[in-house]
């Protein structure tokens, strides 16, 4: 095989193998019901006048599966954790106990868990629309190339199989989420 053929390949492979990464990194930001330190992943405190994530201005753990708990390493910051998570609009009502803040877990209702699912299938969608678009920058890679017609397609058929492995490889974690988004 030629070398700069073998080149697109192996980049086109990253890049739909960084498509898959953002997609499972994505769905870990929606919840299924039970407690995850990522879930407050997007909340960012005033932190002595500059917005900072708060997990590094506290310790954020999950005693059980339905309570988080956030433990500032500085007690001034108790009242503005409890602001700013409540201002990150994710459907918590903090409480502050003179420690820490613990945030229960509220169960998912039917009309919740759709609409979860349905966007976790827009990400699994827009992993989708990634990988297709690698597959199209290959193809356009392959098609500017110096090579004889065999080579090119016996290319196209390799890159089309990527893509079409990558694809699964989308939807089996797609089902998977969906099933532990629907499972009560």
């Amino acid at each position: 095989m030629d070398e700069d053929v073998k080149f697109i390949l192996d980049s086109t492979k990253e890049s739909m193998e960084a498509s898959i990464e953002h997609l499972q990194k994505a769905l870990t930001k929606i919840r299924a019901g039970k407690a995850s330190p990522m879930m407050l992943s997007t909340v960012m405190v005033d932190y002595y006048g500059s917005q900072t994530p708060l997990s590094q201005v506290s310790n954020i753990n999950t005693p059980d599966a339905r309570t988080l708990s956030v433990q500032p390493w500085e007690k001034n910051l108790l009242a503005e954790i409890e602001t700013a998570i409540m201002n990150a609009n994710l459907g918590f009502n903090p409480m502050n106990n003179g420690e820490m803040v613990i945030i229960n877990v509220p169960p998912l209702t039917e009309e919740r868990r759709i609409q979860l699912a349905k966007q976790a299938k827009g990400e699994a969608e827009d992993a989708k629309v990634s990988i297709r678009s690698a597959r199209q920058d290959a193809n356009k890679e392959l098609k500017a190339l110096d090579i004889s017609e065999d080579l090119l397609k016996n290319a196209e058929v390799d890159v089309q199989e990527l893509t079409n492995s990558y694809s699964d490889k989308v939807d089996t974690i797609l089902t998977a989420k969906e099933a532990e988004i629907m499972k009560v």
